[in-house]
């Protein structure tokens, strides 16, 4: 299984590596909460293009019962910036690499 990370890419109007810390946050918030046999494995990080496009990935998550961590950063009023989960990929073949 891989590490899916999917962050938006919206968040380069704060800073060019915004984006790359919400990602590595929302890691750590997966493996802070799961059990898993990701075991520091195949990590892919995927872009979407705003808050909105973040929350359809997520719905499918639940739709599809795949667990997942979210990560709402404080720093711009706990929006949602990036979710993770460990799964086969197949819900995100349409997603760009971040």
């Amino acid at each position: 299984m891989k590490m899916y990370i999917i962050v938006r890419r919206d968040l380069d109007r704060i800073t060019q590596s915004y984006k790359y810390v919400q990602g590595m946050h929302v890691v750590a918030e997966y493996l802070l909460n799961h059990k898993t046999k990701w075991n520091n494995g195949t990590m892919i990080a995927l872009g979407v293009s705003n808050k909105i496009a973040l929350e359809m990935q997520k719905m499918k998550l639940i739709q599809h019962n795949i667990k997942f961590s979210e990560f709402y950063e404080p720093d711009i009023g706990n929006q949602l910036t990036a979710i993770a989960c460990v799964c086969d990929g197949s819900l995100f073949k349409r997603l760009e690499l971040l």
